[in-house]
């Protein structure tokens, strides 16, 4: 007995026995930390690993999901393993960032009767609320969407993940009952929407339609809003004047500008109502240009309530711009905000002169008696869809959509752009001081450092 109490007073068994108390403490806070872990949302334990940040919800969607105050059903029409877990991944988290969703899969092989009690297709996800008996059906091909032109090389290449934009757009549907719908002015050579921007506006409930005042004098009951998008040839006297008697009842008109070539006096004088005025030729900017293309500009963004939502980096790029100057509206009522300027030293560059100043770029215009507002923008550009795909980390969509929205009360941009599948490559492209460094001077130093070392064992 004597024996076994110096045994356990020596030195190390005092050593075994604190490193068995250590090691069960640590086993007591890690088994804690998981019991904690355990209990947070699905949404702070996944973390997004993905190339394109595919899981990362935007403050639009988290805004629409923490004001939701009504019951939502995601149905899912397919068998839960053969979804993609992409699709699988982000229903999960999405769903987490709200108690009022539930989801559940229907596997429509072992239940024949989901497709028609659903009114969905296979490989699909419905989004319904009672409360309102609205649903909408969103195929997975919306979500993982495919370029169109490999169907032509024989080869499906992914394009993009929408599932965000899909969902959010789904969940504002199903719990609104407020539709616009905006008419697209035609018969003057306009250009004609992108399935990008048609996309982006029906997100937020916004249909599009044409509209030919030649043809039909009268605006339809239901408009919402008239778009004149880049018009290559002016409008009529008449159409003036039906345009103007619109904007005084209270409408809203939102004017693209195609450019500076276009003759179009009548347009011109619609916009002097509102006490805009075209400056004559295209804009060059020598201080807010990309890369020192003075045609290609950059504006001062004023932007504020719902023209700034979603607004971050604050770039937008337009390319062959038109200006405007403030000049007396016919009504002592208007007033007019720009929300896109030059810098002081941008050009309207014509054939025969150039002429200095700070130039708006976009305004809004508004009578506070009669209500109707008249937004302008300087070039059609902002949603060419080569220029948007081209330059994709700019804002010009989500300051079109804005824009539109803004004419609404009752009305959110909620839309939410695809996130992109396609892979890029990292490529040196012009390799600087640094650059060279890093490639090849740190390890060049490091072969140095070892191979004199190695030398000066060997001597020794």
């Amino acid at each position: 007995m004597q024996k076994i109490k110096e045994l356990f007073k020596s030195v190390h068994t005092k050593k075994g026995t604190y490193s068995m108390a250590l090691t069960a403490v640590v086993i007591a806070i890690a088994i804690v930390v998981n019991m904690l872990a355990g209990k947070l949302p699905s949404s702070a334990k996944t973390i997004d690993v993905s190339g394109n940040q595919l899981y990362e919800i935007t403050n639009t969607s988290k805004k629409v999901l923490k004001e939701l105050d009504k019951e939502i059903t995601f149905t899912i029409l397919a068998e839960k393993k053969s979804v993609d877990d992409r699709i699988k991944t982000f229903v999960k988290k999405y769903a987490a960032l709200s108690d009022k969703i539930d989801v559940e899969y229907v596997d429509p092989v072992l239940h024949p009767s989901a497709l028609d009690k659903y009114d969905g297709e296979e490989n699909s996800i419905v989004v319904q609320c009672k409360e309102t008996e609205r649903s909408i059906v969103i195929p997975f091909t919306d979500i993982i969407v495919y370029d169109e032109m490999s169907y032509y090389s024989g080869t499906m290449q992914e394009k993009e993940f929408d599932a965000e934009g899909q969902l959010t757009s789904a969940v504002n549907y199903v719990t609104s009952t407020v539709n616009k719908t905006v008419y697209r002015l035609a018969g003057h050579g306009e250009s004609t929407l992108s399935t990008e921007v048609s996309a982006l506006l029906g997100k937020s409930n916004i249909s599009v339609n044409e509209l030919n005042l030649m043809m039909k004098k009268e605006i339809p009951e239901d408009c919402d809003l008239i778009f004149i998008y880049a018009p290559t040839t002016d409008i009529t006297a008449d159409e003036q004047k039906t345009l103007s008697a619109y904007l005084k009842e209270g409408g809203k008109v939102l004017f693209m500008s195609g450019g500076a070539d276009a003759d179009t006096p009548n347009l011109k004088n619609l916009l002097k109502e509102y006490g805009l005025q075209q400056a004559e030729g295209y804009i060059a900017d020598t201080e807010r240009s990309y890369q020192g293309n003075y045609y290609y500009l950059i504006p001062n963004l004023s932007v504020s309530g719902k023209m700034a939502n979603d607004i971050s980096s604050e770039t937008v790029l337009l390319v062959n711009s038109v200006g405007f100057t403030e000049t007396t509206p016919a009504s002592e009522n208007v007033s007019v905000d720009s929300f896109m300027t030059t810098s002081e030293k941008a050009y309207a560059v014509t054939e025969k002169e150039q002429k200095e100043g700070t130039y708006i770029l976009g305004a809004v215009a508004e009578d506070s008696e009669t209500k109707g507002r008249l937004t302008v923008i300087g070039a059609s550009t902002m949603i060419d869809s080569n220029l948007t795909e081209m330059f994709s980390n700019t804002e010009n969509l989500t300051l079109f959509v804005n824009a539109v929205t803004s004419n609404f009360d009752d009305v959110e941009n909620v839309s939410v752009k695809p996130k992109s599948l396609e892979v890029t490559y990292n490529t040196v492209r012009h390799a600087g001081a640094f650059s060279l460094l890093a490639i090849f001077g740190i390890p060049a130093c490091i072969l140095i450092i070892g191979a004199s070392r190695c030398w000066k064992r060997r001597k020794a």
